[in-house]
Formats: structure tokens, C-alpha cells, sequence
């Protein structure tokens, strides 16, 4: 478990070449915060005693996982396009399949988020890939899902990052990462929804003081996967690099992150610089959730997931690898009304090695 030692020599001379290009700017952007190049501060570190346990199997590739009142979790199946209700017993219900999903490449069924207000307006938010976009869609649920009523349309498409994490913010607010599509251009074009985080309300419309007065919170993205928030509001997301370094930011209304121009930390004000940085192989990070003072971010090529400490300002502490090549992909991660944390891989995606039961969803209890 953890960082090996060849691991850690790959990314002491990655950070080598990050310094020598880039580390004359710490803080870009404005953010007030040092980039944490994870070279300079991974360690190897020991999985709790109580690890993981396997809570559901034979699941398709599940995407994202979104708690209900009641502790149960909705997950959604990219290819598959079904949402499965998976209760803390690891019963599984199969809900329904959404209408219109176009699975291909890497887009289908992707994020999902439960309505704040649950309990009392029954809505359930999905995005996914159709024949002709990338789209938001809501639904009213109470065990059966209503007809889809779609709220944000015209998401360009793509074979590839196509983003797709939804999550409600503390503000109340409905966000949606997405990706630029293999065009980078559209990052860096703010009339574009690609290369994005969205903020909207629960009807889809521009939330009050978004920067630009649309839908766009923040800009300049490859392609993010992750959305999460602290106790102090901050707003964290991960996002995948090209060939070099992946990253976790930490998000402000209308930065721009600085997709194509800059991959990593950066010597341009211009943009805002990545909290933490590492190498593709050592990270490809999806999901991210907040739990015990730290960020939880679920690595698809680096098998494995990473905690990363944050403080109440947003800066962020020392990362550990857990659980390194146990479970191979992991790609959806969600703290649960209890504290502990479920894990979904992502072994049926067509990158990864499926063992027996996968895909699966694991439960890290809490701390």
C-alpha cells in the first residue's frame, strides 16, 4: 500500500521537470495558496485496520453515487444506462433505465445528484450522453422514477471527456463538471458549456452572482470528474491532465484553470494554479469526496485512492496512497449519511482487468 519506491523516484524527476519550467509562481491566480506538487509530499502510508469490505458486486461500470435521506444510495451504470438503488445492507434494486442514454466511448450514464430538498420535492438530477449532447435531466423519484424532464441541453459531446459529475453545493446550487471534448479550444471559450464547472438552480437556469451571468462558474478545464466541499465552504475538483500532471483545485468563481495553455503549475497569473499536482500514472483522478479534514480522490490508472488533508483556508496538506492495485480502477468515491466512505471501481470500462464481481462498490467505515 501506498507509494513505492519506484513510484517515488518517477515523480521526484517529474517534479524535477515541474520546478525547472513552472515553480517561480506559487500561487497564480490569486488563490493564496502553494501549489503542493505531490512528488515533494507523498508518503507511504498504512490503511486503516478496518478497510474496505465489498458491499455490492456485478454492478456495470458504475459511475457515480448519490445518497438518499433514508442512507440508500442511487448509483448509475455508464453503459448500461440503469440507476440501481443499493441499500447500507448491499441490497441491490434496480430503479430504471434512463431514456435517450447514448453510451459510447467515454460517455453514457455519468453523474447523479439527490435533491437537497428531498424530502420534500422527491427530485433526482441526472447527466448523460445522448445521441446528440451532453445533457442535465430531472426526475421526480419515490421508488420509481417520474417522466425525465431535461434542464440543461446542448453540452457538447464527445468519444472523450465528456466531464459529467454532478453535485449539489452548500449554497444550495445545482453543479455540473464537463469536459472539453478532445477541442481544447472550448475551455478557454466562455460562451462554450465544454471545458467547464456549471452553476445552476434546480430548474437549470444561471444561479444568482454566477461571474459571467450564464451558466459558467469556472473555465479553463481538460477534464474534470470530482466535485466536493469542506465545512468552510471551499470548493475542491480534480481534474485529469494530458501526459504529465493531473490535478486537485481548488475551485473560485470565474478562474480560469488554465486548460490548453497550461497543464499543471504555471508561471502566468493569468490562471489559477493546481493545489496538488502528479503524474498521470500515479493518479487519473474521477470522483472526489470530503470526509475527516480531508479530500478522498478515486485514481483510475493509479489503482488506487488518495487522501489529501485540507484546511479551513483551502490549502492542502501531505497526500497518502491507499490501498495501491488492491481493487484496480476506482472511479466513484461518496460519503455516506454515516461517515464512511463508499468506493466504486471501474474494472468493466474497458481499461481496466475485471476479477470476479466486479464492478463492485466498497464501504471504508468511518473515522
Amino acid at each position: 500500500m501506498g507509494v513505492g519506491r519506484t513510484g517515488l523516484l518517477t515523480l521526484a524527476a517529474a517534479l524535477t521537470v515541474s520546478c525547472t519550467a513552472a515553480c517561480t509562481a506559487e500561487t497564480g491566480g490569486g488563490t493564496g495558496v502553494t501549489p503542493t506538487p505531490l512528488a515533494a509530499t507523498a508518503t507511504e502510508t498504512s490503511a486503516p485496520a478496518d478497510g474496505p469490505r465489498t458491499l455490492v458486486e456485478g454492478l456495470e461500470v458504475p459511475w457515480a453515487i448519490a445518497f438518499l435521506p433514508t442512507g440508500d444510495a442511487l448509483v448509475t451504470e455508464r453503459d448500461s444506462g440503469q440507476i440501481v438503488q443499493v441499500a447500507p445492507s448491499g441490497r441491490k434494486t434496480e430503479v430504471g433505465t434512463v431514456a435517450g442514454v447514448a453510451a459510447s466511448g467515454e460517455g453514457g450514464l455519468l453523474g447523479i445528484a439527490v435533491s437537497p430538498e428531498y424530502e420534500r420535492d422527491r427530485q433526482i438530477f441526472v447527466y448523460f450522453t445522448s445521441a446528440q449532447d451532453n445533457r442535465i435531466v430531472r426526475y421526480r423519484y419515490n421508488g420509481a422514477l417520474s417522466d425525465p424532464e431535461p434542464i440543461v441541453t446542448g453540452i457538447p459531446k464527445g468519444g472523450i471527456h465528456n466531464g459529467g459529475r454532478l453535485a449539489f453545493g452548500p449554497d444550495g446550487f445545482l453543479y455540473a463538471a464537463t469536459g472539453e471534448i478532445g477541442d481544447r479550444g472550448l475551455s478557454q471559450d466562455r460562451d462554450s458549456l465544454a471545458g467547464k464547472i456549471l452553476r445552476m438552480t434546480p430548474d437549470g437556469k444561471p444561479a444568482p452572482e454566477n461571474p459571467f451571468g450564464t451558466l459558467v462558474w469556472s473555465m479553463g478545464h481538460r477534464n474534470v470528474q470530482g466535485l466536493a466541499w469542506d465545512e468552510s465552504g471551499n470548493m475542491y475538483a480534480t481534474e485529469f491532465g494530458q501526459n504529465t500532471y493531473d490535478e486537485l483545485n481548488l475551485i473560485r468563481a470565474g478562474g480560469n484553470y488554465g486548460w490548453p495553455e497550461v497543464e499543471g503549475v504555471a508561471a502566468d497569473d493569468r490562471f489559477v494554479n493546481p493545489l496538488v499536482t502528479w503524474s498521470t500514472d500515479e493518479a487519473s483522478p474521477s470522483g472526489l469526496a470530503y470526509a475527516d479534514h480531508a479530500v478522498w480522490a478515486a485514481a483510475l490508472r493509479g489503482e488506487r485512492l488518495w487522501k489529501v488533508p485540507v484546511t479551513q483556508d483551502g490549502a492542502a496538506g501531505r497526500p497518502e496512497s491507499l490501498y495501491e492495485g488492491e481493487f484496480g480502477r476506482l472511479r466513484s468515491v461518496a460519503t455516506a449519511p454515516d461517515g464512511s466512505l463508499w468506493v466504486g471501481t471501474s474494472n468493466r470500462d474497458g481499461r481496466g482487468d475485471p476479477k470476479n464481481g466486479d464492478d463492485r462498490i466498497l464501504v471504508i467505515p468511518g473515522r
